[in-house]
């Protein structure tokens, strides 16, 4: 086919579809990285660590961490991590991220169900005790119902909540963190 040749413009070249990627979208998705970059410089080196990170993007981590305190320099830094995002599948990485980000808040809900629970197992007695074992079959009855019974005691006497608390540890150390 010569280049004098007529095509009709509804036909596929070579059945490839070509797709226009916007100049706005394609400055959207670079900010986008920037964030992620400095989203991922400012983890701790345990939470970076549980990043799926690349040895090319990690080293260039590694240099933005050593020089933070010149901030010309470290910008520059975020600014070339931001470009390795973009040429890269950045999905993992925002995965990862979003599971550290939201881990404190699951701990958070975790400790708020052992608190819940303790306060039915204190105020319900044997009734929680039961549904609570047969929900973690880890937990010891006998154990529960002593701690139970002298919590009761010490509210109705006013004093420190020492065996609420024991009971909440007791329930802390065999009831495991859901993911």
């Amino acid at each position: 086919m010569s280049k004098y040749d007529w095509q009709d413009p509804n036909d596929p070249v070579d059945d490839e579809e070509i797709i226009y990627v916007s100049k706005s979208e394609l400055k959207r998705d670079s900010q986008e990285m920037q964030q992620l970059a400095d989203d991922i410089l400012a983890l701790s080196p345990v939470n970076l660590a549980k990043l799926p990170l690349d040895d090319e993007l990690d080293k260039a981590i590694q240099v933005a961490v050593k020089i933070r305190n010149k901030p010309a320099a470290f910008r520059r830094q975020i600014n070339f991590i931001g470009k390795l995002l973009r040429h890269r599948d950045a999905e993992p990485i925002q995965m990862a991220m979003a599971k550290v980000k939201n881990q404190h808040l699951l701990v958070n809900q975790h400790f708020h169900q052992l608190e819940t629970l303790r306060d039915r197992i204190i105020e319900q007695g044997d009734t929680a005790i039961n549904e609570a074992v047969s929900a973690y079959p880890q937990l010891e009855r006998s154990k529960l119902r002593q701690l139970a019974r002298q919590a009761k005691k010490e509210q109705q006497k006013e004093q420190s909540p020492k065996s609420a608390r024991q009971i909440f540890q007791y329930l802390k150390e065999s009831i495991p963190q859901e993911d």
